[in-house]
């Protein structure tokens, strides 16, 4: 049995995801039960273009906050909070805490960058 060798691991956003698989798709016009299945939940869950995603990575990387890692980023971008309750759950998740100021800047790009729904 081949055993696959892992390259790189990095965290991916659901709009990675979504990325992804529209390219899975493209190269192979069809896809396989569990991608179809992922393709209808990534639909159902991931609200904006690409556009929108990676202007608000970008914006929240360009804060330069020290403690936060690319896995609250990834997280962050996935849940896309609207309020300091929101962040704060999701901060807990994690073993490094980023202060409440840092929090808040994070707060206020989400409400500059993400179109009201």
């Amino acid at each position: 049995m081949v055993k696959p060798i892992i390259l790189n691991q990095e965290p991916m956003s659901l709009n990675d995801v979504r990325n992804e698989i529209a390219v899975i798709k493209k190269r192979d016009e069809e896809l396989n039960f569990r991608t179809n299945k992922t393709e209808e939940y990534l639909n159902e869950f991931v609200n904006y273009p690409s556009k929108v995603y990676e202007e608000l990575k970008k914006k929240i990387e360009a804060l330069e906050i020290t403690r936060l890692k690319p896995e609250m980023l990834v997280k962050i971008l996935d849940i896309l909070p609207e309020t300091m309750d929101d962040i704060k759950n999701i901060m807990h998740g994690f073993v490094v805490s980023v202060n409440q100021d840092d929090l808040k800047r994070i707060l206020k790009v989400i409400e500059e960058t993400v179109p009201a729904k």
